[in-house]
C-alpha cells in the first residue's frame, strides 16, 4: 500500500477549470522547495515560478505559504490514517496487521520524500502555528491508530514490553530507514527491500514473544 503520490515537475500553463489539478501542482512544487530552501527561504514567487504561474494567479488556490505547508500537513497525515484505517478494519493476528500498518507507513514515506521531510523531519520552529497544529493534532491520530493494533496484540499475551513502548520503538525503527534513505541517496544501501525486511524482522522477534 502507498500514500497519495503527486508529479514533481515543472508544468506548463493549463487553461482554466483545472484548479484541481494545479492545486496539486502547487503543492508538490512547494515540498520541493520548501525541503530544499527551508521555509523562511521559500517564496511565493519561488513556487509560482516552479508551477508556471503568476504569484497573483497562485493566490487563487492559497492565501500564503502558511496554508501551503498547513494543506501538506494535512494531506498527509490523512492519508495515513486512511491507510491505517482501513488495516484495522482488517482480520487477521493483530501482529500482521501492525506489520502491514508499517509497511504502509514507509511505502508513504518513500513514494513522497518531500513531503514525509516536512511532516516528520522538520523542526517545530520551522513550521508556523497552522501546519504545526495539524502535526500536532493529526500526528496524535495517527500514532493513536498504530497503537490501538499494538494493544490488540498486549491483550493477546504476545509482547514483551508495554503497548506504548513497543508501539514507539517500531515507529522509531521505521521512522529511521526511510529518514536515512531518503536523506542519504549516495549511500551504498542493500535493495530497499531487503533493508526493509530485515529491519522489521528484526523489530517483531525482538518486541513479539515467540
Amino acid at each position: 500500500m502507498s500514500g497519495v503520490t503527486r508529479l514533481n515537475r515543472r508544468s506548463a500553463r493549463k487553461p482554466k477549470g483545472e484548479g484541481h489539478s494545479r492545486r496539486a501542482e502547487i503543492l508538490t512544487a512547494a515540498e520541493q522547495i520548501f525541503v530544499e530552501h527551508g521555509y523562511e527561504g521559500a517564496t511565493i514567487r519561488k513556487i509560482a515560478d516552479q508551477v508556471g504561474l503568476s504569484s497573483t494567479a497562485l493566490y487563487m488556490h492559497f492565501s500564503d505559504k502558511q496554508a501551503i505547508l498547513h494543506e501538506i500537513c494535512r494531506e498527509s497525515f490523512e492519508t495515513l490514517i486512511a491507510l491505517n484505517q482501513a488495516v484495522l478494519a482488517e482480520s487477521g493476528e493483530p501482529e500482521a496487521r501492525m506489520r502491514r500498518m508499517m509497511e504502509a507507513y514507509l511505502a508513504f514515506g518513500f513514494a513522497n520524500p518531500n513531503a514525509y521531510r516536512l511532516v516528520y523531519m522538520t523542526r517545530a520552529l520551522e513550521a508556523p502555528g497552522g501546519a504545526e497544529t495539524v502535526a500536532q493534532q493529526l500526528g496524535a491520530a495517527l500514532f493513536r491508530s498504530f497503537e490501538a493494533v499494538v494493544e490488540d496484540a498486549e491483550q493477546a499475551g504476545r509482547l514483551r514490553g508495554g503497548a506504548r513502548a513497543t508501539t514507539q520503538a517500531l515507529w522509531a525503527g521505521g521512522h529511521g530507514v526511510v529518514s536515512l534513505m531518503i536523506t542519504k541517496p549516495n549511500f551504498d544501501w542493500v535493495d530497499r527491500e531487503t533493508l526493509v525486511n530485515t529491519m522489521m524482522d528484526a523489530l517483531f522477534m525482538g518486541l513479539l514473544k515467540p
